[in-house]
């Protein structure tokens, strides 16, 4: 009973404490006068991907290295297959030029180079950690060049999207939330760690399920009410950035922390990522858009891959 309530409670934290820590953070940057255009693209967009990032340092400090890359790799075919599934099935969904052009090849690009680093040697070592940082600092340095296009050409207002808060209370956001995080992280890890054992299931088949559904809610939740709101095309793209940031930054820091152990299994999973990351690109290239249809055909195919990933 201890481990269930140690899980959910770990949910619980990083949930909240990543909510506060973007309010805090996003407060000082528009202190700082950064463009709300830029903090949006910058600290939300990575904010929703603060579980992921606190579950699979603290695997990676805790030495449960399987549990790190398929709770990122498990969150990415969440992401996309589930979230993208139902915000299509709610509302059908317009997909920009740039998301289909740049983000989703990008993300393609980031799930093969961890394939690459990782399969061939069975390990995902320091250098390769940084490989992934270096890649990561490329697309943010891409997020802010478009970031300044939109708001140089007039795509976006200048407005006060991020109200300002006393200094006190920006950094009791950002240390309550950082805290928050950290914990939620570690109790999370260990939580899932003590029910795979309990049940004989491996990490890797926890860290795909259970953690990567719990550390995607943020994802979820941000994408379905963007859905509901009609901005439709920041629900795909909130997704499609939210997995490039999984692989690239929470996995390029962990690897960097700890060797990453990478299995035939991690092999399987970030190869079928790559192949359902296509899938979505080839549905929704016809005519830009991501129809009911395709939204439940990506639920269906989900519900048969969980089904796989409990029967091998």
């Amino acid at each position: 009973m201890v481990k269930y309530l140690l899980l959910i409670v770990g949910f619980v934290l990083l949930i909240k404490g990543a909510d506060f820590f973007v309010d805090g953070s996003s407060a000082v940057a528009k202190r700082l006068k950064v463009p709300s255009l830029i903090i949006g693209m910058t600290i939300v967009a990575m904010g929703t991907s603060l579980p992921e990032t606190s579950v699979s340092v603290s695997a990676s400090l805790l030495g449960k290295n399987d549990l790190a890359i398929s709770n990122a790799v498990g969150s990415n075919i969440f992401n996309l297959m589930v979230v993208c599934g139902v915000c299509a099935v709610l509302c059908p969904m317009a997909v920009s030029k740039d998301t289909l052009k740049k983000d989703i090849p990008f993300s393609v690009l980031a799930a093969a180079v961890l394939l690459g680093l990782g399969a061939f040697t069975g390990v995902v070592r320091r250098w390769g950690g940084i490989i992934l940082l270096a890649l990561f600092a490329v697309f943010l340095y891409m997020m802010i060049s478009s970031a300044k296009k939109a708001r140089a050409s007039g795509e976006a207002a200048e407005e006060d999207e991020y109200k300002i808060m006393p200094v006190w209370k920006c950094l009791l956001c950002i240390v309550g939330g950082g805290a928050a995080i950290a914990a939620g992280g570690k109790m999370v890890v260990e939580g899932a760690s003590d029910i795979a054992r309990s049940f004989g299931i491996s990490d890797n088949i926890i860290g795909m399920t259970v953690v990567a559904l719990g550390t995607s809610l943020p994802e979820l939740v941000t994408s379905v009410v963007a859905a509901r709101k009609g901005e439709i095309d920041m629900a795909l793209g909130n997704v499609v950035g939210s997995n490039i940031f999984n692989i690239l930054f929470v996995l390029g820091i962990a690897a960097a922390i700890s060797p990453m152990a990478f299995t035939m299994q991690n092999s399987i999973d970030t190869a079928v990522l790559i192949a359902m990351t296509i899938m979505v690109l080839l549905l929704c290239m016809p005519k830009k858009k991501m129809l009911r249809r395709h939204g439940a055909l990506m639920l269906a195919v989900y519900a048969g891959y969980t089904a796989y990933i409990f029967v091998r």
